[in-house]
Order: structure tokens, then sequence, then C-alpha cells
């Protein structure tokens, strides 16, 4: 058994999140739902009378430094709990790391699927629950004729597979499929866009994440095909890439994801009604975050219920808790690790909002290696 290292001035609980890579903006938003989170469960009475500390060290913008900092976290804090990294390839760099050291971490982002580790937990969206919804959404409402523009790594690559085979299947058509390096040049930007519009495709499926989202979306606003009505669809692009790409940018893009801050429920206006107390109007509110959010809830749900606070304690009692979160009443899967969420699709409105328009009606069980699923199957209704 590896205990949680409670000290006297209580659980120490690491925050793994850069400022300076290139999806900080959003792992900004992660960082705060997770303090947020972390106050809450304080102000309940943290595990048990004890509460949690959180500790942050810096973390740069390579792979290679979510490493260092988890490294830090885990010898010099004595951290065995552990939320956040954000693109795949900081997350995959730091797994072997928290394998070894017996921890726990908590990842609250979208990502490709096809991984499993008994040290992880994954809140973010599988594969089956963004990409299958935004497929359908696409081929009934835009066509068969896709363009797949992505940055050129892993996240990107594997989605981009599983969106391929998804309209395969259905005798759909991908028309062109270009990869960017991360911060990547306008003239290279607009020599893609001179191919897509070339290719004239019914929609563009964009896995381009961080800084290099606005100025895509930028490029593609001064084409025809923006003019005529073709939309730019990802799972990616989140309120923090509205808010810096402004709503006449913005207005048509279309997004799959569990979570929009316009939901109109208690626990959603609760979530952003404290973020934005907390950090400020300017603030915005994301999937990550509210993935970030919720998990460190299930966590200390799963503490509070542990007579011994160890990994494998709190880890086994994980798969026995639900918490009502900003998308819906979410709980864990145990033979995967992944999250039961409530896929959406959303379009961002002429007020820089994502609005949804179709919506589950029930939370879907995750599947990461997509064995069992269908492009045909309706999963949700209009909303």
């Amino acid at each position: 058994m590896h205990p949680l290292n409670c000290t006297s001035k209580g659980i120490p609980v690491g925050l793994l999140f850069s400022d300076s890579s290139p999806t900080a903006a959003v792992e900004a938003t992660q960082a705060a739902a997770t303090e947020l989170a972390i106050s809450e469960v304080n102000a309940a009475g943290g595990i048990n009378g004890t509460p949690l500390v959180p500790v942050t060290v810096p973390v740069g913008p390579r792979p290679a430094d979510y490493l260092r900092a988890a490294e830090t976290l885990c010898d010099q804090f004595g951290v065995r709990t552990l939320f956040g990294t954000h693109m795949s390839n900081s997350r995959k760099a730091v797994l072997p790391m928290i394998e070894g050291r017996q921890a726990l971490l908590f990842y609250p982002t979208l990502y490709e699927g096809f991984e499993f580790s008994k040290n992880c937990i994954y809140t973010g969206a599988a594969p089956n629950q963004n990409c299958l919804p935004l497929a359908r959404y696409l081929l009934r409402h835009h066509g068969p004729r896709g363009y797949f523009i992505g940055n050129n790594y892993i996240y990107a690559h594997e989605s981009n597979r599983i969106m391929r085979d998804l309209y395969e299947q259905v005798g759909g058509q991908i028309l062109g499929e270009d990869y960017l390096p991360i911060n990547v040049s306008e003239d290279a930007l607009d020599a893609v866009m001179a191919q897509v519009v070339q290719a004239q495709p019914d929609f563009i499926y964009s896995t381009v994440v961080g800084s290099d989202t606005v100025r895509l979306y930028e490029a593609f606003a001064r084409t025809s095909l923006r003019a005529r009505g073709v939309p730019m669809a990802s799972l990616a692009t989140n309120e923090s890439d509205l808010a810096r790409m402004g709503a006449d940018v913005a207005e048509g893009c279309i997004a799959a994801a569990p979570y929009f801050s316009s939901i109109d429920t208690p626990a959603s206006r609760g979530f952003v009604s404290g973020m934005q107390e907390r950090y400020g109007l300017n603030m915005p509110v994301t999937s990550g975050a509210e993935a970030a959010y919720f998990q460190v809830h299930l966590f200390s749900a799963a503490a509070r219920s542990c007579g011994d606070l160890t990994v494998e304690r709190v880890r086994e009692a994980l798969w026995g808790e639900t918490f009502e979160a900003p998308e819906g009443p979410v709980h864990l899967d145990a033979d995967t690790h992944h999250s039961y969420l409530w896929p959406r699709v959303a379009r961002a409105g002429d007020d820089g909002r994502f609005h949804v328009i179709e919506a589950a009606s029930e939370a879907v069980r995750p599947e990461p290696y997509m064995v069992d699923h269908s492009i045909g199957e309706p999963s949700a209704k209009d909303v």
C-alpha cells in the first residue's frame, strides 16, 4: 500500500499545468477550476477534517518539463495525487513516472483514446463521447466530404484516423489531410487554406490546438468557404479560444464536448459563477476546466470513504462515486478508468459563446478503444 503522505498541513495534491505551453490558455482555466474545487472541498471539511494542500511548481512548455515537474512534486513534496497535463505528449511523458512512483494522475482533457493505465483516471472525453457525435452531426447537416487540418503530434493523427474511419464506414470522403508544426507560420496557414478552398469540402475538421487555433480560424475567416457557410469543426476548440479570436471570427464554428459554459442548469450556473467570482468575469470556462473541477470532487469523495488513505484504497473507492457535475451526473468506469459523460454539439454564435444544438439524453459509457460503435446509431437529440 502507498499512503497519500498526509502531513501536519494536510494532504498534498499536485497541480501539473503550464503557463508557457502552446495550450497555456486552456490550462489556465483547468488550474483555476482545480483550485476552485479544492477550496470547496476544504470549506466542506476537507477529507474527514484534513484539508487538501495544493502544491505547484513551475512547468515549462515541453513534455519533458511536465515530467520534471511531476518528479519534483512526487519526490520533493511527497505528492501522490496529481491533477493535470493537457496535450497527449505531456501525459505520455509523465505516465511512466506516475506508474513507477505508484501515484495517481487525474487527466482532465479530451484525448485520442487507445490507452489504459491503472494509475491514470481519465475525466476528459474519449473518442466515442465527442468524435462520434460530431461525425454524426456533420454527416447529417453538412455532408460527406471533409478536409482535415491538425498539428503534427499524436492527438491530431489519431483523432483524424478515427474520424476518417467513421466517415469511410458510410462512404464519406476525406479530400485532404494536412499537419502543421506547433507555432506554424502565417505563410503555411495561408497555403493550407488555399488548398482547402481548391478542394471545396463540406466541412473542415480541425485538430489544431492551443495558440495556433486562433490564427487558423482567422485564416479561414478570410476564405470564400467561410463566406458561403462551410463550417470549421473541432473537438479541441473551446471558450478560451473564442475569447481570443473574437465573435466575428468564431461565429459558425462547431464543437463537440461534454460541457459548454452556456448550459443553463443550477450546477452549471453555480460553476460558472464560482469561477468568475474567484478569478474575474473574463475567466473563460471550458470543458477542460469542468473536468478538472469534477475530478477533484470525485477524488475527495472517494478519499472520504476510505479507512486508510492510500493510493490503492482511493482508486478502488472511486468506482462507487457519483458527482453532480456541471454537465450532469458523472461517474467512473472501473474497467477503463474513463468517465461516463454527456456528449453535446454546439455552435458559436455572434455573441462569442457556444450554444448547444444537440445533446445526449443520458451519460454515455466511455469506449476509449472504440470497440463497439456505429456512426449510424442515434445518440442525441436536437436542442
